[in-house]
């Protein structure tokens, strides 16, 4: 068996095809979704993301503005940039690049962003509400993407057995909610480090979510003959053979699509459902400024 291929790209595509009649209606009832992304230092790898999220911007027709602080920046200047954010009706979506430097507190400073402009979906307010399966929230864009991709390939989750490895707050626990959630309607394992025999576990789920930032941890003989594989790890390993000098792999051998049924490539899988989903949460947090 070799897997089919879950295209981030294909699905992102179609997503953006979905928001474009979304943008025009807000830009004829006269507003602009409007994203701003803030970035404190010169980490080539943040650059990399904040720019994939600025040309998606403009290919929808969204507004973007691209703050760039130094990396010794005071934590309070950031805070003042955040409330000046918060304060400016003109702009709906507010987002701190990851990571920040070590003098800076991300937790709170995530918490100072209004709810209805966290299009992160990291905030306190958005992530209880996500648990109560309520309709205004934003909601985390990585798990969200996955719950999209598997939906855009005509993949079921009801009564699958599902095990998220990882327990971050922003990918997977908000990614084991989803799943177990009414409509969803997967049973879910949340996996970690401390979970013993990893290896079965992964092979009793018909539905495998790697999200640990572990390169090629997931091995080939934990898969499940049939399984969908989302690996949403993107991990730099070292390779004089390659000009950059690294590759980008995941959380999963690769060696896994030979027994798994569906499997997400990466780079190229949950990465741009990710900044898809980034502009979804964008243009609904224009679409409830409209409704203010």
């Amino acid at each position: 068996m070799v897997a089919s291929v879950l295209d981030g790209k294909a699905c992102a595509a179609s997503v953006e095809e979905s928001l474009t009649p979304r943008i025009d209606v807000c830009i004829n009832e006269g507003i602009t979704p409007h994203l701003a992304v803030v970035i404190v230092g010169d980490a080539p790898a943040s650059h990399v993301y904040v720019n994939a999220k600025i040309r998606a911007c403009k290919r929808l027709g969204i507004k973007s503005s691209h703050i760039q602080l130094p990396e010794t920046t005071p934590e309070v200047e950031l805070r003042q940039v955040i409330e000046e954010l918060n304060g400016d009706d003109g702009v709906h979506g507010i987002l701190i690049q990851s990571p920040l430097p070590n003098h800076m507190d991300e937790e709170s400073l995530t918490d100072m962003i209004a709810p209805n402009k966290d299009v992160d979906g990291f905030h306190p307010v958005n992530l209880g509400r996500l648990v109560q399966a309520r309709e205004d929230c934003l909601i985390p864009c990585t798990p969200n993407g996955v719950m999209h991709i598997l939906d855009w390939a005509g993949i079921p989750t009801a009564g699958k057995t599902a095990l998220v490895i990882g327990r971050s707050r922003n990918v997977g626990m908000p990614m084991a909610i989803l799943l177990g959630s009414r409509g969803a309607d997967a049973t879910v394992t949340v996996a970690h480090s401390k979970t013993d025999g990893m290896a079965s576990k992964c092979l009793e789920a018909d539905i495998l979510i790697a999200a640990v930032g572990r390169p090629n941890m997931v091995k080939k003989s934990w898969i499940k003959p049939g399984a969908v594989v989302i690996d949403i790890g993107i991990n730099r390993v070292d390779d004089v053979n390659s000009s950059r000098g690294y590759v980008l792999v995941g959380d999963v051998e690769k060696s896994a699509s030979e027994i798994a049924s569906w499997i997400t490539p990466v780079p190229g899988g949950v990465g741009p459902m990710t900044v898809a989903m980034l502009m979804e949460n964008t243009v609904k947090a224009a679409e409830s400024a409209l409704q203010r």
